[in-house]
């Protein structure tokens, strides 16, 4: 038995873990808390897949019968726009900048350290399903939406909550916007901070420092003035952002095409822990393989979160339904497409990799994810590989997703702050006195907060924000998805186009969802 002394870091970062590790795994201090056949259970998996298999049961099969109507819809202009701040495509790019982030390029590379390739089979399940939890979020965002004394709209879980549910439930409300801060300041701040300023280090050889103390300057320059600009910059930077990732990534798939049947072979075994060498099915393989997935698709998608539905809620439509096909692509975007395609270039790019043993020893292997890298460093290995050419001793692709990261991690920054301040701004409402000039002071003082954060994240350690990020996920989504289970009934009529589906507690029902349809496409 070790008598290594426990440094001060291991063990305030031990409690954390265990949480994490309960939340996630099932274990508590390594061992199995919820199992079956000796293998844990992780609660969150069995609650978000099992709300999502609910949804999409109830919504027969909603998301996936409009899937491709829903995407030709994205590139439709609307002849006529609805009340609202930003239009439903800037609604979706705001989702979106903040969805698509380090969870498409660090997290999908520990979710292959963790689970293997198998665990990318479960990223695409907790995606399908999560995309019927989107589109529970997104148009019970427009249904229950409130409008401010100024006449801006704003909403979320917190106003679906006390609006569709009634009064009673403020408590309910009142946690889900804790979590939401705690999620904002940690998983939307610090976790992308952090990556931030590890790639400005490795592509500009500056401290984490400086590049978090750059950053902090330029998302002020932009939160300062709000969702519109927030949403005027998402709607500029994420299309463009995302296609030209999109691109490189094929281009790199294309080179390595040869690989391909490898890769999608190691997916599909790797997902139902088939192990040719031991003869048969593991099936903690598969737990392992699952856990993984579930937790990283769900930090990259966020799908039944409640963090997206608070930028849906600003759409310019009165159409609760389309929306809330707004809300479903960003998810399928996010993980079927961005995380899919970083996965697949970790798993099939062939370069000079190398793993160290148990003993030292280094072997070559082919491939980015057998090697000793981890999170970003494997994935911007594997695009170095792909694309060795050297501009400033460095790759180019290494240069070009560093950055991407630092772009998607920009954009993640903006969105996450908003959905910050609407949860500060509603436990602010509920206190007396609360007034207008109030909330403009309160949101003032949250935004130079935010970029302070921004500042001290950017060199905090990594492994303690990465658990707490896990931890903040969860306090978050439990009090949405028990929001969305009760409303269950409002969203599968919204679903069949009944926009004033549900009962409005402490207001009448809007008149703008009794008029004609407005808003509903895109731009």
């Amino acid at each position: 038995m070790s008598t290594a002394p426990v440094s001060g870091f291991e063990a305030a970062i031990q409690p954390v873990t265990n949480v994490s590790d309960f939340i996630w795994g099932g274990s508590w201090n390594g061992e199995p808390v919820l199992a079956i056949a000796g293998q844990p259970i992780p609660p969150m998996v069995i609650i978000l897949l099992g709300a999502g298999i609910y949804f999409m049961i109830g919504l027969r099969g909603y998301p996936l019968r409009r899937l491709f109507p829903a995407l030709a819809g994205l590139f439709k202009k609307s002849e006529s726009k609805g009340a609202g701040e930003i239009s439903p495509f800037a609604a979706l790019s705001t989702a979106l900048s903040g969805q698509v982030g380090t969870g498409n390029l660090a997290g999908v590379a520990t979710a292959i350290t963790l689970g293997g390739p198998g665990a990318i089979f479960w990223m695409w399940v907790t995606a399908l399903f999560g995309m019927a939890l989107a589109f529970a979020e997104g148009s019970l965002a427009i249904r229950f939406r409130e409008q401010a004394e100024d006449g801006t709209y704003r909403g979320g879980p917190m106003t679906y909550i006390t609006l569709g549910l009634g009064p009673k439930w403020t408590w309910l409300a009142v946690l889900f916007c804790i979590g939401a801060l705690f999620s904002a300041l940690v998983t939307g701040n610090g976790i992308q901070a952090n990556s931030l300023g590890d790639s400005a280090n490795e592509l500009f050889g500056v401290a984490e420092w400086v590049g978090g103390a750059v950053a902090a300057i330029a998302v002020f320059a932009v939160i300062i003035g709000g969702i519109k600009s927030i949403g005027k910059v998402a709607e500029t930077i994420v299309p463009w952002m995302a296609a030209a990732y999109l691109v490189m990534a094929l281009i790199a798939l294309i080179i390595n095409a040869p690989y391909l049947p490898e890769t999608f072979s190691r997916i599909f075994a790797g997902a139902f822990g088939y192990d040719a060498a031991a003869g048969g099915f593991l099936g903690a393989m598969i737990m392992i393989a699952i856990r993984a997935g579930v937790a990283r698709g769900l930090f990259s998608n966020e799908a039944g979160q409640g963090s997206t539905p608070i930028a849906h809620a600003v759409a310019q439509t009165n159409d609760p339904a389309a929306q809330g096909r707004f809300a479903m692509m960003g998810t399928f975007i996010d993980t079927i497409v961005i995380c899919t395609m970083t996965a697949l270039v970790m798993l099939t790019v062939a370069g000079d990799f190398t793993v160290t043993d148990a003993n030292g020893v280094k072997t070559a292997v082919e491939h980015a994810w057998q090697s000793d890298l981890n999170g970003f460093a494997m994935t911007s290995g594997a695009y170095g590989a792909a694309f060795p050419f050297e501009i400033f001793s460095i790759p180019i692709g290494t240069l070009i997703v560093s950055v991407a990261l630092i772009l998607f991690v920009f954009t993640t920054l903006l969105t996450w702050s908003y959905y910050g301040e609407r949860a500060i701004t509603y436990l602010y409402d509920l206190l007396p006195g609360a007034s207008l000039s109030g909330e403009k002071k309160l949101h003032f003082v949250w935004r130079v907060l935010w970029c302070v954060v921004i500042f001290f994240g950017s060199f905090a350690p990594l492994q303690l924000v990465w658990r707490l990020g896990d931890i903040s996920n969860a306090v978050m989504t439990l009090p949405n998805i028990v929001a969305l289970l009760a409303l269950s009934g409002v969203v599968f009529a919204l679903a069949k186009g009944n926009r004033t589906a549900g009962t409005d507690h402490g207001r009448e029902t809007p008149k703008e969802l009794t008029e004609e349809v407005s808003g509903a496409a895109g731009h």
